[in-house]
């Protein structure tokens, strides 16, 4: 079916401009000429954005049913106005061949609600069978200098120089260095073994600033090596920004992903929600955090992507040292951008309008046009002429996080009873409403 789409603040390419918008056959259009008999969408008041793409979620299936699956979180992520999604290797079985990754696509061409695409994960045995798969064929090599949940480490220097100085494609690095996480794991079991005290502030301290920059010292200083198109995963540090560029991104061939949560939460929330926002790297300072948000306004940091990653209740419950890491956060990682923009060490401004004006062009730089052009992705993250039609229709308002309106299957989310001050009025795929829909695999041009 056509759309006229009218009256909506469009937020593209660093412009706002209230104009109507025009969708033929799922894509972007100039003129009205060419619809025929088209359905109107009155966007009036209403921001229109183009659909987040977020390149780093962990859907859990195959393999964790328990967990999450494609069906559950792909509706979950389409009810916060992500569009697109980058589904990460360390599955059951593990996305390690052309074979798993094949079986991955079919899987979700029959569940998932929102386009999809997949990374595959390199190990210290596949790299030979890796560097021979057309590059076109998936998203990213997913590369763990951590281990992490699936335990898909990959630490030897061979390996690495080889996938550093072959790669066709995109390496996407999870940087914390395991011996010193073992190390103050060690130490710190021993300290607490057998007697109180055991908690989740722990964390920062085992995964610590240390393990963090000096992994990503070495991911970076091996990119620059062999010249190796390298995006570094969830940083959490603020003294890892010294090791990126702000150049215009068309210029990096080293860039960098920030979480929701690690913008939104810090060290002193462990008091009150403890495992429930343990997750790899770990949250950090207060002073990570405003760092963070410097580096997103400075050009450091390249991309938002939620890392995506539920585990059940049940699990989060458990004594901290056996406790998974890992945040659903997908349905409110838009939203939660948004909030954090109205009251981080930038402004503390009371004037939600004003401050959606100010920043909103940023956000869709860092959640919908950059990801993008980072991982070659056709015909998506921008408004324009030919592009598909993947559009958010955001407005002011007030959306409360409550147990009954999470979508996840693990049914819970660390942002329980919060009040989020923006709502999505609809979301739009490939052209169509959001639940008349239907989901594509992405395109990949690098």
């Amino acid at each position: 079916m056509d759309y006229i789409i009218k009256n909506g603040i469009v937020v593209n390419e660093g412009a706002m401009e209230q104009r109507d918008l025009f969708v033929h056959d799922g894509r972007l259009v100039e003129s009205s000429a060419t619809l025929r008999a088209p359905q109107e969408f009155e966007a009036d008041g209403c921001y229109v954005l183009p659909g987040v793409i977020d390149t780093h979620v962990h859907f859990r299936d195959p393999g964790f049913p328990a967990k999450a699956d494609f069906a559950t979180e792909s509706r979950a992520a389409l009810a916060g106005g992500v569009t697109s999604v980058i589904d990460m290797p360390n599955t059951s079985p593990q996305t390690t061949t052309l074979e798993f990754l094949e079986e991955k696509e079919q899987m979700a061409a029959r569940k998932s609600a929102v386009n999809y695409g997949f990374m595959l994960g390199a190990t210290n045995d596949n790299i030979e069978q890796l560097l021979k798969i057309d590059p076109l064929r998936y998203a990213a090599i997913k590369l763990f200098l951590g281990s992490s949940t699936g335990n898909m480490l990959v630490n030897k220097a061979d390996v690495l120089d080889r996938l550093f100085s072959e790669s066709r494609k995109l390496i996407v690095a999870h940087c914390e260095d395991e011996s010193i996480i073992q190390a103050n794991m060690r130490n710190y079991k021993m300290e607490f073994a057998g007697r109180e005290g055991e908690e989740a502030s722990l964390h920062p301290k085992i995964r610590s600033r240390e393990a963090c920059f000096v992994s990503t010292y070495k991911a970076v200083e091996r990119a620059r090596k062999y010249n190796t198109r390298l995006h570094i995963a969830h940083v959490s540090t603020a003294t890892e920004l010294s090791l990126f560029s702000n150049l215009p991104l068309e210029q990096k061939h080293i860039t960098a992903e920030v979480t929701p949560n690690h913008l939104w939460f810090d060290d002193r929330d462990y008091a009150e929600l403890g495992n429930r926002i343990k997750c790899n790297p770990a949250i950090k300072t207060n002073d990570d955090r405003l760092g963070l948000w410097g580096g997103l306004f400075d050009g450091l940091l390249d991309t938002i992507a939620t890392d995506h990653a539920p585990h059940t209740i049940a699990e989060k419950q458990q004594r901290y040292f056996d406790a998974p890491g890992g945040i659903p956060s997908i349905q409110h990682s838009l939203q939660m951008m948004l909030e954090g923009f109205f009251n981080p060490a930038a402004t503390e401004r009371d004037d939600h309008s004003e401050v959606l004006r100010e920043w909103l062009p940023l956000l869709v730089y860092k959640m919908s046009h950059n990801p993008a052009v980072i991982f070659g992705i056709a015909n998506r993250g921008y408004i324009r002429p030919g592009y598909y039609a993947d559009l958010v229709v955001l407005e002011p308002g007030e959306t409360a996080v409550t147990r009954e309106n999470i979508l996840y299957k693990c049914g819970w989310s660390p942002l329980e009873g919060q009040t989020l001050h923006t709502r999505l009025r609809q979301v739009f795929l490939n052209g169509m409403p959001a639940g008349q829909s239907t989901a594509m695999p992405l395109q990949f041009l690098k």
